[in-house]
């Protein structure tokens, strides 16, 4: 396994390898857009970032900035050590439809309760995921929700020879 060398952040930046495990949930007013099938389907400055030790943040919108209909439940659900059991939801947009593309915690674990009624999009699966205007990059792998923006840098957990970290 190669170990990861830390990408020491310039001015304005963070390192994820700052970030701390367990991860911290902390308040974001950053303009946050998520934007499907051309269609602008949530829109908020007041949301949470979830910041876990290699890994880029993931942003959790509240449940009121989707637009009317975008959200749909969809089946299934998945186990996260620290914030507990997700249920997903189809996102809805344009003439696209992105399936299982968000998440929420309905009864998180402690420490991680601010989740309640927030949603993570998956951004490899929408058009994009803008943060004060910059769209981020998908996090790799396709099964962590981070947004990679100018602001962050790594190396980033999730792509091939990272399983270990």
């Amino acid at each position: 396994m190669t170990r990861p060398r830390r990408v020491p952040p310039g001015p304005g930046q963070e390192s994820v390898w700052d970030y701390p495990r367990p991860p911290r949930v902390e308040p974001s007013s950053e303009l946050i857009e998520v934007v499907l099938g051309g269609v602008t389907v949530a829109r908020t400055s007041s949301s949470f970032r979830v910041l876990e030790t290699s890994h880029p943040p993931t942003y959790y919108l509240p449940r009121a900035a989707f637009a009317e209909g975008a959200l749909r439940p969809a089946p299934g659900s998945s186990w996260c050590e620290w914030k507990g059991e997700a249920s997903y939801f189809d996102l809805v947009g344009g003439r696209r439809t992105a399936h299982a593309a968000a998440w929420t915690y309905p009864r998180p674990s402690p420490g991680f309760e601010a989740l309640r009624g927030h949603l993570a999009v998956m951004p490899a699966q929408v058009d994009a995921c803008r943060v004060d205007g910059e769209t981020a990059v998908p996090q790799e792998g396709g099964f962590y929700g981070g947004w990679i923006t100018s602001r962050v840098v790594g190396p980033f957990k999730g792509g091939p020879g990272t399983f270990g970290w």
